[in-house]
């Protein structure tokens, strides 16, 4: 969207009564190919170009957004969204970001943007070798289906307090989900990639075969009895073990007091040697972008380093509550306050693969499955559904199903091991990790 068009808006708003405004343009498009079975299934186009306007009339805000950018349609969303601001109840933390915490200069080009756009039939082609692929494979019965997709979009932010910044990203995306089955039953397995630039992406037929291969190995799996063990959460899913911990530590939680992480800054919270960080500014990252999204300087942080807390993840509004400085981790929509997000999350590699990881601990479970997770928020009490694969002298000896994994996240955390095998897969990735000894729910 025209930088002159948004700086419009702005001053439109400021003219209304606002004190201070903040317009975002937002444009996407966006194609989708999905086959089933060999036919085409599905064929999704999207094209879209929106508006969202902040304003603060003092300590008041509002927040509106529209996908008509008409002069007619503009006029009446800057004088909706200040009549809205002057009823709004107070907030003393509201307000733009601090004009010295603006990212200035010429921003970082984090290589984000692959101008190639592919042909509707290119891709379904790659979608019906993802999902030849997983036909082919032994055992493989059915398909759920297979896609592939590109999306192109761009966000612009001008705002009052003097911020201009363009943010351009491409993604692309194959992936695949096969279905097998013996005599016993049907086992589902799904592999898929996203990337920014399409020749970053693995061969269609590869993604296919994985898929099916997952499926495949799951064939004959067994309820085990309740027990505690070693669990291992393979490298795909183990980022999910950080979604508590980035919820734990966001200014907002931290604010409320709701947070069973609320007085851990600066102690030992993992064990030492432990790392997470946030990169913004990873190139090519799905969670990559040169500025927050108050237009905040973003950089890389070290969350947990050597296993100490370091940090809260803040955004304007929960630092002043905190009397603290944002740490660039603003996160909006069009409409709306801003919350708080990491960018690309990491949880530093380990010395030992996964296979090493089996080993040391003997017997236990992998864990290669998780849904309906359950988590207290003010204790870490946390449990999940599980799939995986229990293993006996350091091997894997049969899959396993209809379990459920629990304990407290405060010494989940401290008893964490990293495996080495990290591979950057979206914007929150980790490599295998092995939790000594977990409660496992059976039958």
């Amino acid at each position: 969207m025209d930088e002159n068009l948004l700086q419009d808006v702005v001053a439109a708003a400021l003219k209304a009564g606002a004190d201070a405004a903040e317009a975002v343009g937002a444009e996407r498009r966006a194609l989708s190919i999905s086959v089933r079975l060999g036919d085409l299934e599905e064929v999704e186009r999207e094209e879209s170009r929106d508006l969202g306007l902040r304003v603060f009339v003092g300590r008041r805000q509002a927040s509106v957004s529209g996908s008509d950018i008409s002069l007619e349609a503009r006029a009446k969303l800057v004088e909706r969204v200040v009549a809205m601001a002057r009823l709004a109840p107070e907030d003393p933390y509201a307000g733009l970001a601090d004009p010295d915490r603006l990212a200035r200069g010429p921003l970082p080009d984090l290589d984000l943007y692959d101008p190639s756009e592919p042909s509707p039939q290119a891709l379904e082609d790659k979608a019906r070798a993802a999902e030849a692929a997983a036909r082919a494979v032994p055992k493989v019965t059915n398909s759920d289906g297979a896609s592939g997709s590109w999306s192109a979009s761009q966000w612009r932010m001008v705002t009052s307090g003097g911020f201009s910044g363009l943010h351009r990203a491409s993604g692309f995306s194959i992936g695949a989900s096969a279905i097998a089955g013996d005599e016993d039953g049907m086992e589902n397995g799904y592999d898929g990639r996203s990337v920014r630039w399409q020749a970053d992406l693995p061969a269609p037929d590869a993604i296919g075969a994985e898929a099916g291969r997952r499926a495949a190995a799951r064939l004959g799996a067994r309820k085990i009895d309740s027990t505690t063990a070693p669990v291992i959460f393979e490298n795909r899913l183990a980022a999910s073990l950080l979604g508590p911990l980035i919820g734990a530590i966001s200014g907002p939680s931290i604010a409320r007091g709701t947070s069973f992480l609320k007085d851990k800054l600066g102690q030992q919270v993992f064990a030492k040697g432990v790392t997470v960080t946030d990169d913004p500014h990873r190139l090519r990252g799905l969670g990559s972008s040169p500025f927050d999204d108050e237009g905040v300087a973003n950089g890389l942080t070290a969350i947990i380093d050597d296993g100490v807390l370091t940090t809260w993840l803040l955004n304007s509004s929960s630092a002043r509550q905190l009397g603290l400085s944002t740490t660039g981790h603003a996160s909006r929509g069009l409409a709306g306050p801003p919350g708080v997000s990491p960018s690309n999350l990491t949880l530093q590699p380990g010395e030992h693969d996964q296979a090493q990881l089996m080993k040391d601990a003997g017997a236990g479970l992998v864990v290669t499955s998780m849904f309906g997770p359950s988590l207290n928020g003010n204790t870490g009490d946390w449990s999940v559904g599980c799939s995986g694969f229990w293993f006996e002298g350091g091997e894997l000896a049969y899959p396993v199903s209809e379990i459920t994994v629990a304990g407290n996240l405060i010494d989940i955390y401290a008893r964490l091991v990293p495996g080495s095998d990290l591979e950057i897969r979206g914007a929150s990735n980790a490599p295998s990790v092995l939790i000594d000894g977990l409660a496992i729910a059976g039958r």
